[in-house]
């Protein structure tokens, strides 16, 4: 039995929930928990455990307990977290899929119609909604779906089991009438904060986030630091894209991009910026030669990756420039529409390296300023080049291998 639960309609004044052996003092307490200081400084994690453990102490006969928190992220639709009795939590990244995963279940029709329902007893034990993971196997009899309706953005939702034969009494389901509000309000805070992190991360990376975050957001603020800078280009990619259909090329790029990018994180560095089919990385570090073999690392992975790669019958090739210099990492731009970038000669040089690398065939090419911060013994000179721009000729290295 699948019902809508009309919390206008149902509303029981606080003196019924009383004489049902339900506090209303105790309901109250709750309330101020979820609103408060102390649940403010919970994750998601926490709050879940704080508030099932709570319910439980308020005589609710919560078996399961579940906050599905929808959000904006790439590659998830959302994040599941469960709460039983006695057991840690769970959590469950929740791909963009799910939505097929639930489809046809009280969970995506409380999702679809923003109303709270309530599932049993009296339905087949064996519904829909009991092959979904989190409540699988667990002899649940009733569920009280609450969806979680946000001013704007994705909504999530809350979902309350019982193993009660009779299920929740219309008091109980007061109660939980009267926590949503302060669920929804603690859920959003954290679905927001979620949001922004996912968003600044996928968009600029971790460091460059953390900085905005921090304020450092006007035009001007900028700081001067030493870093080991990684350009890495695909070699032939307009003639590609020239006579290639444009979505091959899409589905090329990317896949170029699951090679390159988590090569670069593994070891600490953060891309900066996608530049076509080039990618820009620095490797932040205090000491220099950790830096260095950092990006080395992560450019002979990329190397190693890119013998073997091939996308729809396409062979490709890639051509990694190295150096070590200081640059200007902060706010460029106009008025409110503002970059976080890397200035300076340094960063110029990587890239009329990265173009020597296509002139001379060269996989790798390092600058001697990074040769020496990496502490390379075995670097074999290709000869000093002009590099565009500058007045010095610039001696240049590879690697045997």
């Amino acid at each position: 039995m699948t019902m809508l639960l009309d919390i206008s309609q149902t509303a029981m004044p606080s003196s019924k929930i009383a004489e049902a052996g339900i506090s209303t003092a105790a309901t109250l307490s709750l309330i101020e928990w979820l609103t408060g200081d102390e649940c403010h400084a919970l994750d998601e994690a926490g709050l879940i455990s704080g508030l099932g453990r709570r319910l439980r102490a308020l005589g609710l006969p919560i078996d399961r307990l579940t906050l599905h928190l929808m959000t904006l992220h790439p590659e998830f639709i959302g994040r599941t977290f469960a709460w039983a009795p006695g057991e840690p939590i769970e959590i469950h990244d929740r791909e963009h899929g799910m939505r097929q995963t639930i489809a046809n279940t009280p969970l995506h029709k409380a999702l679809e119609t923003r109303e709270t329902l309530i599932v049993g007893p009296g339905g087949s034990p064996h519904g829909r909604w009991q092959h979904i993971d989190i409540f699988a196997g667990r002899g649940l009899v009733q569920l009280v779906i609450a969806p979680l309706c946000n001013a704007d953005g994705p909504i999530s939702s809350a979902a309350f089991g019982t193993k009660r034969p009779s299920g929740f009494t219309p008091a109980e389901q007061q109660v939980i009438a009267r926590i949503l509000p302060a669920i929804r309000n603690a859920t959003e805070l954290r679905v927001l904060r979620q949001c922004e992190l996912t968003l600044l991360d996928t968009y600029i990376g971790p460091m460059t986030a953390s900085r905005i975050l921090a304020g450092h957001i006007r035009r001007g603020e900028i700081e001067s630091m030493e870093t080991a800078l990684l350009l890495c280009d695909l070699r032939g990619f307009t003639e590609l894209s020239n006579r290639l259909p444009g979505n091959t090329v899409l589905g090329l790029l990317n896949a170029y991009f699951d090679k390159v990018v988590p090569a670069i994180t593994r070891e600490g560095g953060e891309v900066l910026k996608f530049m076509g089919d080039a990618v820009l990385a620095f490797f932040p570090g205090i000491d220099p030669s950790g830096a260095c073999n950092a990006a080395l690392t992560a450019a002979t992975a990329i190397l190693a990756d890119m013998d073997c790669f091939q996308y729809d019958g396409i062979n490709v090739k890639v051509g990694i420039a190295l150096h070590y210099g200081e640059v200007s990492y902060g706010n460029v731009g106009s008025g409110s529409r503002l970059d976080f970038t890397l200035i300076g000669p340094d960063v110029n040089v990587v890239s009329r390296i990265q173009s020597i690398c296509s002139e001379r065939g060269k996989a790798l090419l390092l600058s001697e300023t990074f040769r020496e911060k990496a502490l390379i013994t075995d670097a074999i000179s290709i000869g000093p080049h002009r590099l565009k721009g500058f007045a010095d000729a610039m001696e240049l290295f590879t690697l045997a291998d």
